[in-house]
């Protein structure tokens, strides 16, 4: 009995005790089941290189035949790295919301870092307190609705006869991101920013070797990676320097982007006003690119989906301009203040969203090990949330890969209530949660804007001989989707007043 009483002594004798071992069980039974968890279904993987000889397969539309086979959460091995495919609500949802924080990094490819100089930007940074302070920069300084309105300016210098549409388009967006970030009203240097914005856009998706067999990196030197980065420095450093050398406060009416971040450099005169940020040369340098290649590609591509699809729809293009008639008349141009009350608009911008994404894939990856419906999806791997397969579910959306802008209409369809704000996961083209597109209410108002003027102002017809059906609705990989061929119309002057 002693013995006993003895044993009996050594066991927890308060309530926390034994929670605390409860507690303890339950997690190792729940670490150990989900050590037994299978991955998702997917392709069977070859020895070594897993999955790679499928690499030309893996665009946003060849992700999507994979998911009608293998579900809507599919399985890659890509050499030694796992990647995850989402295509489906249901499961974005899980990814973007339930267990957001466990997703939100980003991948970091050779090029990615390389050209990122070493992810030191906002867009691929790791999920942390750097990144926190950078969106909260974005969100309220750089991608503001003050803003927006250095597109009325810019436009207004931008007149002419187009015949190419889709150089029209990227051109005025070039011009607005150019001068909106860097404090230009002239052109010097636009030349060559176009040029770095092509090469980095070919550069940023590169394919390199060591990103999936990393004992063979050596073997795979990529030049073209060193050229564009060397380019890009020379360019963005005599930016900062001639920012510099004006010495513009960033409190000042005419302060720009640059003037803002260069507020954020530890120094005697550092800006408390942007709290615990402190930004070095290299992150300037990283965030500008951000605004280069997000904030002028992705517009102009968008911009030029929605007058495609116009064009190919001229019940639509009819309807929206008897709208922009009778909501702004015939004597003037459209203005932001306009936006608001047309309603067709948003619905002609909520369908091209739908079926043309800025990004027609989130790249996210793991902080820690996961369990998502079910599956096992270990530390460090890639999940990709394909927006463009959502967005033409068939479960979801009814004839997906028709444009048919009345589907958002309140009186005609029940997608009305979908927003843009990353909330509705049926409908995701800024993405959802913690990295979601914090330029979403710039680059929408840019792209409403831009639609409602080039309908209003003009009357727009196809070149001799061509029909809506010939218009090319192919479209190209990368980090966007852009057209694969330019849009070429015929614009005739609508109203009865100038233009700007």
């Amino acid at each position: 009995m002693a013995g006993m009483a003895t044993i009996a002594m050594e066991w927890p004798n308060d309530l926390l005790s034994w929670v605390f071992l409860a507690s303890l069980a339950v997690v190792l039974l729940q670490l150990r089941q989900q050590s037994k968890l299978p991955l998702p279904p997917g392709p069977q993987p070859l020895p070594i290189i897993g999955n790679m000889m499928m690499m030309g397969q893996l665009t946003h539309r060849g992700m999507a035949v994979l998911a009608e086979r293998y579900g809507g959460l599919l399985h890659l091995r890509l050499g030694r790295r796992h990647v995850f495919v989402v295509s489906t609500a249901e499961y974005a949802r899980e990814v973007l919301q339930a267990q957001d924080v466990a997703f939100a990094n980003r991948p970091a490819t050779t090029a990615i870092a390389y050209l990122s100089y070493g992810n030191a930007d906002m867009a691929f940074a790791h999920y942390g307190p750097f990144w926190r302070q950078a969106r909260k920069l974005s969100v309220t300084k750089l991608f503001s609705r003050r803003r927006a309105e250095t597109w009325l300016a810019v436009r207004d210098d931008c007149s002419g006869e187009a015949v190419n549409l889709g150089d029209l388009v990227f051109s005025l967006s070039t011009n607005v991101i150019y001068r909106a970030a860097f404090g230009t009203r002239g052109c010097e240097g636009l030349g060559e920013y176009t040029g770095f914005l092509k090469e980095f856009s070919q550069n940023i998706s590169a394919f390199n070797i060591g990103d999936f067999m990393p004992w063979i990196a050596w073997i795979d030197p990529n030049r073209r990676l060193r050229e564009t980065r060397d380019g890009l420095d020379k360019f963005i450093d005599k930016i900062i320097d001639d920012h510099i050398q004006r010495g513009r406060s960033s409190t000042d009416a005419q302060a720009d982007i640059v003037d803002e971040m260069l507020a954020c450099i530890p120094g005697d005169a550092v800006d408390d006003r942007h709290g615990s940020l402190r930004l070095t040369r290299g992150n300037i340098k990283a965030i500008i690119l951000d605004l280069m290649f997000g904030g002028t590609e992705t517009v102009a591509s968008s911009i030029e989906w929605a007058m495609k699809e116009l064009l190919r729809n001229p019940d639509d293009l009819r309807r929206l301009q008897q709208e922009l008639a009778d909501v702004v008349g015939m004597d003037r141009n459209v203005t932001e203040s306009d936006l608001s009350e047309l309603p067709f608009l948003t619905c002609v911008v909520k369908e091209t969203l739908r079926m043309h994404p800025p990004i027609p894939m989130l790249y996210h990856a793991t902080a820690k090990d996961c369990v998502v419906g079910g599956y096992s999806v270990p530390r460090g791997s890639q999940v990709t949330v394909n927006v463009w397969a959502i967005g033409r579910d068939r479960r979801t959306w009814k004839d997906p890969d028709v444009f048919r802008p009345s589907r958002f209409a309140a009186q005609d369809g029940n997608a009305s209530g979908l927003d843009l704000n990353g909330s509705c996961f049926e409908f995701l083209p800024f993405g959802s949660g913690r990295r979601s597109c914090p330029g979403m209410a710039l680059g929408l108002h840019a792209l409403e804007l831009a639609v409602a003027q080039l309908a209003h102002g003009f009357h727009w017809a196809l070149p001799s001989g061509m029909k809506p059906s010939d218009i090319d609705v192919a479209d190209v990989f990368g980090l966007s989707a852009p057209s694969a061929t330019r849009l070429y119309a015929v614009p005739t002057p609508r109203l009865t007043c100038p233009l700007y």
